[in-house]
């Protein structure tokens, strides 16, 4: 079987990947990750991921490498990791009542052909709309400062949603399994 890596240093990418059950490693990669002037953030998500696997390349031939990068999209805003308290709390009462876009960009490299499929994702979280006070509980119940849109789908921030909309949810937390298996797939890893 070829050698899988992941691209990054998330342990929320790293469990997502598990569920695979398929054996891999993760390398962190090292790139910058500013923004190029005018480019739109599906554009950014697709260049950082592709940039993430393409770092990795030479130093692991003979494998598949998988990138991923995520941008959390309010309006035409995209808002980051909230990093602290008050932050997170900007963050959730600027969504509130408001829908939030996650654009996930998803990159396979095959280093042995050089073959690469790249592509982005998009998920959509739909908020209800929230008071200060179930916020200030939320964030001090879950403290998701290191999670883009303040919030952890797959644990209690789930009650912060009115709906949500995509075709796969595992893009909300960072890697679009779904797309990705089709890609392995098609790199000739049988997925189950």
């Amino acid at each position: 079987m070829r050698r899988l890596l992941l691209a990054s240093s998330s342990p929320y990418r790293r469990e997502l990947l598990s569920r695979l059950r398929l054996p891999f490693d993760c390398r962190a990669p090292e790139i910058d990750e500013t923004p190029h002037p005018d480019e739109s953030p599906e554009q950014l998500v697709r260049r950082l991921s592709r940039e993430k696997a393409l770092a990795l390349a030479e130093t692991h031939p003979d494998h598949l490498i998988i990138g991923s990068d995520q941008a959390a999209v309010l309006g035409d805003r995209i808002i980051g990791k909230p990093h602290t308290l008050e932050r997170a709390r900007e963050q959730l009462l600027s969504c509130s009542g408001k829908r939030l876009d996650f654009l996930t960009g998803l990159t396979l490299l095959d280093t042995r052909k050089g073959a690469e499929q790249v592509d982005c994702l998009r998920f959509s979280v739909h908020f209800r709309d929230l008071s200060e006070a179930q916020i200030e509980r939320y964030l001090i119940a879950e403290q998701p400062f290191d999670c883009a849109g303040s919030f952890k789908a797959e644990g209690l921030g789930i009650s912060l949603f009115r709906a949500t909309e995509g075709e796969d949810a595992t893009s909300l937390i960072g890697l679009p399994l779904i797309r990705l298996v089709e890609m392995l797939n098609s790199a000739g890893i049988e997925v189950p």
